[in-house]
């Protein structure tokens, strides 16, 4: 059984930096392509970034672009999000995600999720 397990989140100042850490157990890391995703209150959950198996390819969400780096070291089966120039409107829980089907960047569509982790930058 595939299990992810998020860390990392907490409170941080506009400006500041966060770095997020997931960790996938029960099946092979390497064969998923990861991705992060956020839900801000009364909001639906959307798209952050995403990786491919190989951490080849990335794709992101524009409004974090050049600010977050998604990036995978698959000997540790672990998925970070390095996010920096933070500010108020990326204040959300942060979900963990893998997709087993090969698949493009672009194109993740999880089957498995973490239990998020909490994000809150102050303005």
């Amino acid at each position: 059984q595939v299990r992810l397990v998020e860390s990392g989140g907490g409170l941080v100042q506009a400006g500041g930096s966060l770095r997020l850490s997931c960790a996938l157990s029960g099946g092979t890391f390497s064969r998923f392509t990861m991705g992060w995703f956020r839900q801000a209150p009364g909001k639906e959950r959307e798209f952050v970034a995403a990786i491919s198996w190989s951490g080849g390819s990335t794709y992101y969400e524009d409004s974090v672009k050049g600010r977050f780096t998604i990036s995978r070291d698959n000997a540790k089966n672990t998925v970070h999000l390095q996010m920096n120039s933070l500010k108020p409107e990326d204040t959300a829980v942060y979900y963990c995600a893998a997709d087993p089907r090969l698949r493009t960047v672009e194109d993740i569509r999880p089957a498995y999720w973490g239990q998020g982790t909490q994000v809150t930058v102050s303005s």
